[in-house]
């Protein structure tokens, strides 16, 4: 676990140096500092591969990245192939519903693009609604907002996003409507960060025991058998079936001796809690499950009803005029997918790789309502719902009806 501040002075100097071996205080981030004393935290979560983003979170819903240790151009354009946990609730007769802001990052499965599946995606706005009715499904997922702009700011935590907005306009308010919900006696929810981002951690990661989830290999160089954890990660539990102030240490070995919690262990506790027939991976097969977290015997009626407002931390503005980050440039990749831009010649592999984040921000919603629409026109028109979602290039979608703009 060394090499960290190095890597930061290589990449960026020593004032990100500094950064990597450093941290927010409690005070900083009262929301997890209030869920953390009210309810569960893990302190052996561990990303699922030493990898970036997309690898990981391909992991939470599918316990594999089906060889991916990092951004593949044409299968986030094509869509990864294998089965995803979606699948198998659907397939035995649970519902699910994915509530999403600027673009589903979720449609990088390429079964989600599915007809049948269109309908189970919401805006996010569409989260209370349910939740107020006691409507929410069997299993909810809630995207951020991964764009930053000075009328509704991002809040995944992103560089160079503000960690006070993530904090307010995301997991509080999140919180605040389950806990406002008639069904917030039958509600687990699960907070988690795909990777850390380069900073330092002690704890070492696990090497020892971590099975291939599918005997799939990463690309050359290196040739990745994915057999090794990532870095520690934060994770927290909260259900008003939990006593304040746990602290999940570890799956206590089990299922088997060298079982860790992992992003894996999401699906693999969605598949114990609702009685599904088969494992998605040999991964989540091996992953730790954390039902057990919920010893009460009777639900809490003390949970706290609002959480703390977090203090704006970043100094300023979000600049719009600022270059999509490598995270965006993929989303957007998404957004081209979906549209089928990327399939016209006059495209750079990377659509988004020029544009701000005004542009990019602009050109996913959009794409993601053009999807919608052709989605919600061939259920009109009869077609099999197994069938995947495609759309035509044109040279509409080159450019948005409000700036006309050649995107580069």
């Amino acid at each position: 676990m060394n090499g960290f501040a190095q890597q930061a002075v290589a990449e960026g100097g020593t004032n990100l140096s500094e950064a990597v071996m450093n941290g927010f205080p409690p005070s900083a981030v009262p929301v997890y500092r209030s869920l953390v004393e009210e309810f569960a935290v893990c302190d052996r979560w561990f990303a699922s591969v030493p990898a970036s983003t997309q690898p990981n979170r391909l992991y939470v819903h599918s316990g594999t990245s089906h060889g991916a240790t990092g951004n593949d151009k044409w299968l986030l354009a094509q869509g990864y192939p294998q089965d995803t946990i979606f699948d198998h609730l659907h397939g035995a007769g649970m519902s699910f519903g994915i509530y999403y802001q600027n673009i589903p990052a979720t449609l990088f499965y390429k079964n989600l693009r599915k007809l049948k599946y269109w309908k189970k995606f919401h805006f996010y706005s569409t989260l209370k609604k349910h939740a107020e009715a006691g409507e929410l499904p069997n299993y909810v997922v809630v995207e951020q907002r991964y764009v930053d702009s000075k009328l509704a700011p991002a809040n995944d935590d992103h560089p160079s996003h503000d960690v006070g907005g993530g904090q307010r306009w995301l997991v509080k308010e999140v919180y605040e409507t389950l806990r406002a919900s008639p069904q917030w006696n039958q509600t687990l929810l699960v907070i988690t960060y795909d990777e850390h981002g380069g900073f330092f951690d002690h704890v070492h990661t696990p090497i020892e025991g971590v099975p291939s989830p599918d005997q799939v290999v990463g690309p050359e160089p290196f040739l990745f058998e994915f057999n090794r954890l990532g870095v520690r990660v934060p994770t927290l539990l909260i259900s008003p079936w939990i006593e304040k102030g746990t602290v999940l240490h570890g799956p206590n070995g089990s299922p088997f001796p060298t079982s860790e919690f992992e992003h894996s262990s999401i699906p693999a506790t969605v598949k114990k809690m609702f009685n599904l027939p088969t494992f998605l991976t040999k991964r989540d097969e091996w992953a730790g499950t954390f039902e057990g977290v919920l010893t009460r015997t009777e639900p809490r009626t003390d949970c706290p009803v609002e959480l703390p407002t977090p203090v704006k931390l970043r100094r300023g503005e979000a600049d719009e005029d600022r270059k999509l980050s490598e995270f965006q440039q993929e989303l957007v990749q998404l957004a081209a997918a979906l549209n089928g831009d990327h399939t016209l010649t006059s495209y750079p592999n990377m659509i988004g790789k020029k544009m701000s984040v005004r542009e990019g921000k602009e050109y996913m919603e959009d794409a993601v309502k053009r999807f919608f629409e052709a989605a919600a026109f061939a259920t009109k028109m009869g077609v099999d719902g197994e069938q995947i979602v495609q759309m035509r290039p044109s040279l509409t979608t080159r450019a948005t009806p409000a700036s006309k703009k050649h995107y580069p």
